[in-house]
């Protein structure tokens, strides 16, 4: 297994933050499909709130699903 210096140093990166690492998480999470209320949890959320504002933008999905449910039917 490679220490943390020797990946950062082949990915060229000087330094990388924990909240750099939990933000690349939830995106790519959000971009493979995974729910924000499961993502939210991930992150320590309450509820999804903070997942949508920051992460349903990602979503190939949120905006045909978000009409699909607030739709009324005829």
């Amino acid at each position: 297994m490679e220490s943390c210096s020797a990946v950062l140093q082949t990915a060229r990166v000087q330094s990388v933050t924990l909240h750099e690492l939990r933000h690349t998480y939830a995106s790519t999470v959000v971009r493979n499909g995974a729910p924000l209320i499961i993502v939210a949890q991930a992150l320590g959320h309450s509820d999804t709130r903070m997942a949508e504002k920051h992460y349903a933008h990602l979503a190939p999905s949120y905006v045909a699903d978000t009409i699909r449910r607030m739709a009324p039917y005829i």
